[in-house]
């Protein structure tokens, strides 16, 4: 595919992301964008005043030269937007989390195996610098055999991004240990070379639900603003609020590894800290964009003392540099059939965790087992979507 009309679904908020794809010295020209707001569709026609706008993504659609989509839509929409997609001949890149429920995540992919058109998540983490340094470091063999993982998932601008809108309500999101933990789940399903089987959750709603609210006459704004801290102080919180704003999930892994996710959205600092053991040694991050630390520990000895200690330079770009490559990625993908670095079937299953991990913590806490997949979308999709 020599040349690629692409056509944006949803031009405001993450949106904004998909601009990356108009390369016009390069084939690729952005012609069309949709959405519901007047004020991102103006944004959208003043930075390519030529593009076609439309305000239902079906309008699109009918573009027989469009032959991409990017959808950035809030998450419950997903599924519809890309299935839609799919059936229309494009090949699509769709925001993460895929959906908000496994069997959303099932119809999208047995859509893009009928149908062949080209699905990519946007799982952008997996182009981190320092989520490569970790995955280089494990498999170079230096810490040996991995048996355990963690996470801590500190995210200070929670009360900001996440319960002031749509995301606090589980008919929207679902949760946010999917919203926002897809995105390092999905991390250390790679890094650990496996997925999740079975997983068991706790989570509460302990702070925002005793937080002043707007009213629902009074559209939501997810402005982050440092000084809207600390959250019992702050008003203009969602009416509904019905996720938790801390979970913590175990996970086993098909491997016999096991790993846990926790996440906090009223911590004042902001950061994610995985760990992972192995037989050999052990590895973690110290910050996870701009200037951070990779430490490696090979020897027994203090935690102020790693063996050996990995500075990495900022890197230009969204998201702590990941947001171009990624971009060039799907692009190459589409275009040229290269290898992605993201994959649909990952992309389900950390889905998978999440969604389970909010049904464990909501219903006593038990443990839930992931259901399996058709092996032929499995090895479909294994195979870079060529049959």
């Amino acid at each position: 595919m020599e040349k690629l009309q692409v056509g944006l679904i949803a031009t405001g908020g993450r949106g904004v992301h998909g601009f990356e794809m108009h390369r016009p010295e390069k084939g690729v020209e952005i012609v069309a964008g949709c959405d519901i707001s007047q004020k991102a569709l103006d944004n959208f026609k003043e930075k390519f005043p030529e593009a076609q706008t439309f305000t239902d993504y079906r309008d699109l659609l009918k573009i027989d030269s469009i032959g991409a989509v990017h959808i950035a839509t809030p998450d419950y929409l997903h599924e519809e937007m890309a299935i839609a997609a799919l059936e229309a001949g494009k090949a699509v890149y769709l925001e993460k989390p895929m959906a908000i429920t496994i069997e959303g995540c099932d119809r999208i992919l047995e859509t893009a195996y009928r149908t062949g058109s080209k699905l990519f998540i946007g799982h952008n983490m997996r182009h981190f610098p320092v989520v490569l340094k970790m995955k280089e470091i494990i498999d170079s063999g230096i810490i040996g055999e991995l048996q355990v993982g963690w996470c801590r998932h500190f995210v200070c601008y929670g009360g900001d991004a996440y319960f002031r809108d749509w995301h606090s309500e589980q008919r929207y999101s679902n949760g946010l240990l999917l919203q926002k933990g897809a995105h390092d789940i999905d991390v250390m399903h790679w890094l650990m070379g496996s997925y999740t089987k079975s997983v068991v959750g706790m989570g509460m709603l302990s702070v925002y639900n005793r937080c002043g609210r707007r009213s629902p006459d009074t559209p939501g704004c997810a402005k982050w603003d440092n000084r809207q801290y600390p959250p019992l102080t702050q008003t203009g919180f969602s009416p509904i609020i019905d996720v938790e704003d801390h979970s913590m999930v175990m996970m086993q892994l098909e491997n016999g590894a096991q790993m846990t996710y926790m996440q906090c959205h009223y911590t004042p600092d902001s950061e994610r800290n995985y760990t992972f053991i192995g037989t050999k040694g052990r590895v973690d991050n110290i910050g996870d964009s701009g200037n951070c630390e990779v430490h490696v520990w090979t020897q027994r000895g203090p935690r102020s003392t790693p063996d050996i200690i990995y500075k990495l330079k900022p890197v230009e770009g969204g998201h702590g540099g990941a947001d171009t490559p990624i971009i060039d990625n799907f692009l190459d993908f589409v275009r040229f059939g290269a290898k992605t670095n993201t994959s649909p079937i990952a992309a389900r299953q950390s889905v998978a965790a999440g969604v389970l991990g909010h049904y464990s913590m909501r219903n006593g806490n038990n443990r839930q087992d992931v259901p399996a997949l058709r092996p032929e979308l499995v090895a479909y999709f294994e195979n870079n979507q060529v049959k």
